[in-house]
């Protein structure tokens, strides 16, 4: 294995992605979601964890209904004004399915890596973000390009997101990170996605324990398993009154810093490739995963 995985090289590529995804949004905005229009957002994976964030955000915004859905989880009997499929491949089976079910009576938009996949003949529009497709089967520049396409689209700035990515992408890892037997990541409103997104990279990448929660709902359970060997993350900094000192007389290290979500979501990232590769993995190559997930037709 190399000294520089895939992955590590995307991470850091993500400011200058993120740019890229904001310079384009205006030649796209009319493909996206409009103002007052009701909504659906699905994906698969780590694109499911970015329709999360995405939706959250934009009813935040007061710009419309917006509800995300695991692709395979999507309610074809609901009927929206329009429906954003996010696909790295472009090649993932439940998003072509819902695409194909919904192809007469909805307007489709995908966002994807490769304009030469599947899902260019099955959407109504198509937003291409070559520039952060990836090699590593693990989703880190493609999945948040992509939020901050849909980010900038509803009005969000990013040029603080950008600074604040740089600078952690400057620091060198703290290595005592890696040493837990734990990690939870929490989050509010928009952020419920991203820490989703962090507990994933941390099992693909790591095969680490690693849970994710709605930081008040972690207060109803979850708790219990907290002790020394734990970390909790508070994705954002997201952290209700009170929960960083129930979570510290746990035993527990609990970070909370007041970053831009996006930027913080690098700290995990980073976190995860470092903790496989302390255990000998090979972070580019996740245990029993591909780069897309392409289902027989007969799974039924």
């Amino acid at each position: 294995m190399s000294s520089t995985t895939h992955v590590q090289a995307e991470i850091e590529s993500q400011p200058a992605c993120w740019r890229r995804a904001a310079e384009l949004t205006p030649s796209v905005a009319t493909a996206l979601p409009g103002t007052g229009e009701q909504v659906a957002v699905i994906g698969c994976g780590t694109s499911w964890f970015m329709a999360q964030a995405y939706a959250a955000r934009r009813e935040y915004r007061g710009l419309g209904r917006t509800d995300a859905f695991a692709a395979s989880e999507f309610p074809v009997q609901r009927r929206y004004d329009r429906l954003v499929a996010i696909t790295r491949s472009g090649t993932t089976s439940e998003v072509l399915d819902v695409l194909q079910e919904l192809h007469t009576h909805t307007p489709t938009v995908v966002i994807t890596a490769d304009p030469s996949a599947p899902v260019a003949h099955a959407t109504d529009e198509l937003v291409v973000l070559d520039f952060a497709d990836e090699k590593s089967v693990v989703q880190t520049r493609f999945a948040t390009a992509a939020l901050a396409l849909l980010r900038t689209h509803i009005g969000d700035e990013l040029d603080t997101a950008r600074a604040q990515a740089e600078a952690i992408l400057a620091t060198p890892m703290d290595h005592t990170l890696t040493e837990y037997r734990q990690y939870v990541f929490l989050g509010q409103g928009w952020t419920v996605g991203l820490a989703h997104e962090a507990a994933l990279k941390m099992r693909e990448a790591s095969l680490s324990w690693a849970e994710s929660y709605p930081a008040m709902d972690y207060r109803h359970g979850p708790i219990s398993l907290a002790d020394p060997d734990s970390m909790v993350w508070f994705m954002g900094g997201a952290a209700p009154d009170g929960l960083i000192g129930e979570v510290r007389a746990t035993g527990a290290r609990a970070i909370a810093d007041e970053l831009d979500p996006m930027a913080d979501l690098i700290r995990t990232q980073r976190l995860a490739v470092a903790a496989g590769l302390a255990r000998g993995l090979d972070p580019d190559r996740p245990r029993n995963l591909n780069r897309s997930v392409v289902l027989k037709a007969d799974r039924l």
